[in-house]
């Protein structure tokens, strides 16, 4: 008996420790911004309706960080966007896939000099945006798509950092990528240097989370208790947020009891500001539609026909019951040509499986668009998802196969294309289509580092072997080795078994 009495003893005292603590904690949550971030107050815990964008963000103060949502111009809070002008608010530093363009979204920010520095995975089309970043006007972290995803979703989920293989080997890895020039085209400020640690066999790179002062979110609905609901729940990279003031830009407030609970997207504990807007502008960056079948062919160049080689080629990889990530451009044209015998899932990194062709003038959605901001369609049994579900089924190896575009590519199968890598790291086949140079060492930075495993141009087909190097297994019609050797920056071995190259 005494033994328990001791026991109790102890219990009391780890109780009214532990309690201390809490009530600790619960002090520090209601004193406003605390470590780079605004934290809910009493007052602020379940979702307050506003009818004017403006009186949502008017607090945000000079030197926030805002993350804001959709992707190019598809899904942009444009009204809580246009608020931000109004205020004036100065030293944003900005968290999306990209800026929008110079007269529309994050551009709007960019031409006042409102944002110090843009944390983006894509400059775009926005020409002011490149030039501010180019003549040290602006600070820009680029980020490749899935990690900056990722960083978000950690940040949400109070997850400080985490490990990626994308990245490394890379400038991401290595440090010394520009964040901002001077004036003279040297670099102020550069980024640093990733932690490196090993996991069964393979180098993975640090990354940490990003957290942000204020969300500002475009949904299509929400009920009166808070919950949201999307459209099309691909539009917004940056979909939970539970470290941020969450604004939401919604087209409709309907009652509680509207969404059934497993149709919920956002749940209430999430969302701090909803807003109504009276007028909503859904911009579209590319209007793509079906050719008319009574359109005359415009004759074919010698590079169009260049082009539909390697893009019939191409499609010869498709396998029926196949998922494939097929990048923009070329890549994208390939589906084009998957056999009618096959069925081939198609998905588009933005956050959709099951992409259909584009659509013709009368089935045009403004929110439905591809990685290329293209218009399209979706097929039958198709799936809306995040960014960070998207790149989850990418990097976990879940897609069969992914075709790139490609700048240089090198004997062992690095890759040199953008900045940054955008989709590597899958653990299937992954393909990419070489528009400039097969070298032997890349001289444009890397994006990615033997993630490389079969090249295909307008005149040859290479395996590519992360030991051995190249070995030429298709040639076009014509050619011999000898001539591929001449146009090709590095030695390469021939298949016993050489074919000619095929078309689909």
């Amino acid at each position: 008996m005494a033994t328990l009495k001791a026991l109790s003893r102890v219990e009391s005292v780890i109780i009214r420790n532990v309690t201390a603590t809490i009530k600790t904690n619960i002090s520090r949550f209601s004193i406003g911004k605390t470590c780079g971030c605004y934290f809910s107050t009493s007052s602020q815990r379940s979702g307050q309706f506003y009818s004017d964008p403006l009186d949502a963000v008017k607090d945000i103060p000079n030197g926030a960080t805002i993350l804001v949502g959709g992707f190019g111009l598809c899904g942009i809070p444009e009204n809580l966007i246009n608020s931000l002008l109004k205020t004036g608010v100065k030293s944003l530093t900005a968290v999306s896939n990209n800026a929008g363009v110079d007269d529309f979204g994050l551009g709007l920010l960019l031409r006042t000099k409102q944002i110090k520095r843009m944390i983006s995975s894509y400059v775009g089309e926005n020409v002011e945006f490149e030039r501010q970043y180019l003549s040290g006007e602006l600070e820009v972290e680029l980020t490749p798509q899935g990690t900056l995803a990722e960083r978000i979703r950690a940040g949400g989920a109070g997850v400080p950092a985490f490990f990626t293989a994308t990245g490394y080997g890379t400038l991401i890895q290595e440090g010394g990528s520009p964040i901002k020039y001077k004036k003279d085209g040297t670099i102020a400020i550069a980024s640093e240097p990733r932690e490196v640690r090993e996991f069964n066999g393979r180098h993975y790179i640090m990354e940490k989370s990003i957290t942000g002062d204020f969300a500002l979110v475009k949904a299509w609905k929400a009920d009166k208790a808070g919950n949201v609901i999307f459209r099309y729940k691909y539009l917004n990279l940056i979909v939970i947020i539970s470290w941020s003031m969450f604004c939401l830009q919604v087209e409709e407030i309907v009652d509680v009891g509207t969404f059934a609970a497993e149709d919920i997207h956002i749940p209430s504990i999430y969302v701090h500001r909803i807003v109504k807007g009276d007028s909503y502008e859904k911009r579209i960056e590319r209007r793509t539609v079906k050719k008319g079948q009574a359109e005359n062919p415009k004759p074919k160049k010698d590079s169009d026909i260049v082009r539909e080689r390697i893009i019939r080629r191409a499609a010869l990889e498709f396998e029926d019951g196949m998922y494939a990530n097929l990048g923009i451009g070329i890549p994208m044209l390939a589906s084009n040509f998957i056999k009618p015998d096959i069925t081939v899932q198609l998905q588009s990194e933005n956050g959709i499986l099951g992409l259909g062709p584009y659509p013709t003038e009368e089935e045009v959605d403004p929110d439905l668009i591809n990685a290329g901001k293209e218009t399209v369609t979706i097929l039958p049994g198709a799936a809306y998802f995040s960014s960070d579900d998207s790149f989850a089924m990418i990097r976990g190896g879940h897609i069969n196969l992914t075709m790139l575009g490609a700048m240089q590519v090198s004997k062992y199968g690095d890759l040199a294309n953008w900045m940054i890598p955008y989709i590597l790291n899958i653990k299937y086949s992954t393909l990419y289509f070489i528009v400039f140079k097969i070298l032997e060492k890349c001289n444009l930075p890397l994006t990615g580092k033997q993630c490389v495993d079969r090249i295909i141009t307008e005149k040859a087909v290479f395996d590519v072997d992360k030991d051995k190097g190249l070995t030429l297994i298709e040639v076009w019609e014509g050619l011999i080795p000898d001539d591929i050797k001449k146009c090709t920056g590095t030695d390469f071995e021939v298949s016993p078994n050489l074919k000619p190259m095929q078309q689909i």
